[in-house]
Order: C-alpha cells, then sequence, then structure tokens
C-alpha cells in the first residue's frame, strides 16, 4: 500500500467519524462518552494523517 492510498483510506475513516460523532450529538439521549471516544478515535486520525502527510 503507497502513502497516498493509506492516506485516503485514513481521510475516509476521519470523514466517517465525522459523520458518526455529528449523529450522535443530534441524537436525543445520546452518550456523552461514546461521543468523547468518537472524537479522540478522529483525533488520533487526524494527527497520523498529518504525520503521514509531511513525512
Amino acid at each position: 500500500m503507497t502513502i497516498a492510498s493509506h492516506l485516503h483510506e485514513l481521510r475516509k475513516k476521519h470523514e466517517h467519524l465525522s459523520t458518526l460523532v455529528e449523529k450522535e450529538q443530534r441524537s436525543p439521549g445520546s452518550d456523552p462518552l461514546k461521543i468523547a471516544d468518537l472524537k479522540k478515535q478522529k483525533m488520533r486520525l487526524k494527527e497520523e494523517i498529518t504525520r503521514l502527510a509531511d513525512a
């Protein structure tokens, strides 16, 4: 797998997590811990994307 294809996959996962976070935040009775976990996952992906893009 090339770096470019890996970055593409990471960006797709990041976008999917963004969608999940928005959906959870709009949902009544959503779990704040679940939202926080999704945001942490999203942040880790963003950091990985940045690290690979700068390499």
